[in-house]
């Protein structure tokens, strides 16, 4: 995943702290802005509220249950709805790679709670390249039958569609918070949620530092690549860091659409480099799912990547610094 790199950071004001089951960094150029922490961490119990899996309360709990009973039209916040046509959005850019509608088929691989709750693989364990799974499953894309309307924002579920906004919630809050903190703060200001970063104003000397690796919560001497990014967003995607064991077999969150299981591509992690944060995670899970078909997707793109293969081999494509 991709991490600030503090050792680049002696001139900005940084604080770290945990959110949406992840780790959530910001930097500033600028003197300390408690204005500017209070906007990120606003901005995260907004989406938490509004997009959570987890929580039963949240918007999206409830827009699950309504297709649960049959499907339906439900009121509701203009995040939610932004959120959603965001999702829909990443499936009809990424061929339907990157699918809003594979809740079902994370529940029933064991991700139906917290991922602290779950029997979580150690993030440095060797990656499995052939992931086995007795019980095959196919999953139907229903991502197009789900219809966002405006004024006032409504949703439109049809029966049996349980959207998971995991693919694109974290960047989206990222970008969002990272507006609302330099519109507090008035300089620079990083925000990564999780591994996806987004930023906004004027970088440091230098560019932001980010090391990208395979799992955020490590730090510059883990083996990666550090760059810098003078705007824009960085996002890595990857099967190495959120595993569990579900029934005695090891899992991972990326899922392949066409199966509804567990992707078993070449590609252990994935960068990418965009204007916005959205657009960044997008590509970098889209590429995960794409496998071998991946660096002709980012380069048709003009998208900066960094893939790294299962076995640690590592390709750059796009002006990706080597």
């Amino acid at each position: 995943m991709t991490t600030p790199t503090a050792e680049y950071a002696a001139d900005l004001r940084t604080e770290t702290w945990e959110a949406l089951g992840t780790t959530v960094v910001v930097r500033l150029t600028g003197a300390a802005s408690p204005d500017a922490i209070a906007a990120v961490k606003d901005e995260l119990d907004a989406i938490d509220a509004a997009a959570s899996r987890f929580r039963p309360e949240s918007e999206l709990s409830r827009l699950n249950a309504l297709s649960a009973r049959g499907g339906g039209t439900v009121e509701t916040s203009p995040l939610l709805a932004g959120a959603v046509r965001l999702a829909i959005r990443a499936a009809e850019v990424s061929d339907g790679t990157v699918d809003p509608t594979l809740g079902a088929a994370l529940i029933s691989l064991g991700y139906d709670r917290d991922f602290s709750l779950l029997d979580a693989i150690a993030p440095h364990a060797p990656v499995d390249a052939d992931i086995r799974i007795v019980v095959q499953q196919r999953h139907v894309a229903r991502w197009a039958d789900v219809v966002v309307h405006d004024d006032p924002p409504r949703i439109t579920v049809p029966a049996g569609v349980m959207l998971d906004l995991g693919a694109t919630a974290k960047a989206l809050v990222a970008d969002r918070a990272a507006r609302r903190a330099h519109g507090a703060a008035g300089g620079g200001v990083l925000v990564s949620v999780g591994g996806d970063i987004a930023t906004c104003g004027d970088a440091p000397a230098g560019g932001w530092a980010i090391h990208v690796t395979d799992d955020h919560r490590d730090g510059p001497s883990a083996p990666g690549q550090t760059v810098s990014i003078s705007s824009g967003a960085l996002a890595t995607s990857s099967i190495a860091a959120r595993r569990w064991r579900h029934d005695g077999r090891a899992m991972h969150h990326i899922l392949d659409p066409r199966t509804g299981l567990p992707v078993r591509g070449p590609w252990r992690t994935v960068s990418v480099a965009a204007a916005t944060c959205p657009d960044a995670n997008i590509a970098a899970t889209a590429a995960v799912v794409l496998g071998d078909h991946a660096p002709a997707w980012l380069d048709e793109h003009a998208l900066p990547a960094r893939l790294v293969a299962l076995d640690g081999t590592v390709r750059t494509l796009s002006g990706w610094p080597r």
